[in-house]
């Protein structure tokens, strides 16, 4: 046997079939480049746009920035110059005030003095007063002594207080319309039923208290009526009935 037969002989090709042959490699390698470059076009087509937009988002993204920025600073512009415009409303205001004050004498009882109807006004504001009252020279000399007879012992705002609360039942419906009449209301001021207020002659703290009192310094509030010293008192009726404003010295006032 011819053991040659079996063996596999190699393809012998020709010129011109290894002519074909290379064409065809090199046409399916340009195929295949083609296809690649295809593949890749339709991979990043998609993205080329979005690419393009990017600086004029951007853009667009700064302009916004600037139009909020500018927009804020404006605003806050705005709010500094309405402070600065109502503090110096309210430094006017004051500077006012203080003028008004230096023009009132401290060291010597008002002439008239101020109401509105729930309370004493200082000489600064009367403008706001609803009415006023003339001070005769007499009411004046029996609120020293009713301070006097009332608080001789008491301390400086004791002696203010015992004033306001005059001053605050001259200004009450409730109440007498004059000075004088508040003070001899029958029972109302111990001093005056024994007989002390007409013995008494004021001290300087007395008519510097009831000064203070008539330019509108107070120690108890508009709406205190009553006081008494719970040690001397005889009666207790006020401090049973009527409600516990403030304590100064040994005088408890009420409303």
């Amino acid at each position: 046997m011819d053991h040659n037969q079996n063996r596999v002989r190699p393809i012998e090709l020709s010129s011109n079939s290894m002519s074909v042959f290379v064409k065809q490699q090199e046409r399916n390698t340009a195929v295949n480049m083609n296809a690649s470059l295809n593949q890749e076009r339709r991979i990043y087509r998609p993205i080329a746009p979005l690419i393009s937009r990017l600086p004029m988002k951007k853009q667009g993204e700064s302009e916004t920035s600037q139009s909020y920025q500018l927009l804020f600073t404006r605003n806050l512009i705005a709010s500094e110059h309405a402070l600065m415009q109502g503090n110096a409303v309210e430094a006017e205001a004051a500077a006012q005030a203080v003028e008004a004050l230096e023009t009132v004498d401290m060291s010597h009882p008002p002439n008239q003095i101020y109401f509105t109807r729930t309370e004493l006004l200082s000489q600064a504001d009367k403008d706001q007063a609803t009415w006023n009252y003339v001070l005769k020279d007499e009411e004046l000399h029996l609120l020293h002594k009713i301070v006097m007879a009332e608080a001789e012992g008491e301390p400086y705002e004791g002696k203010v207080a015992v004033a306001n609360v005059v001053l605050n039942r001259l200004r009450s419906a409730n109440y007498p319309d004059t000075i004088k009449e508040v003070i001899y209301q029958k029972s109302q001021f111990s001093p005056v039923q024994n007989g002390r207020m007409d013995r008494v002659t004021p001290n300087e703290d007395s008519i510097r208290a009831v000064t203070e009192a008539l330019h509108g310094r107070k120690e108890v509030s508009d709406d205190t009526y009553y006081f008494l010293s719970l040690s001397l008192a005889t009666d207790l009726t006020v401090a049973r009935t009527k409600s516990k404003s403030k304590e100064i010295g040994n005088h408890t006032f009420y409303k």
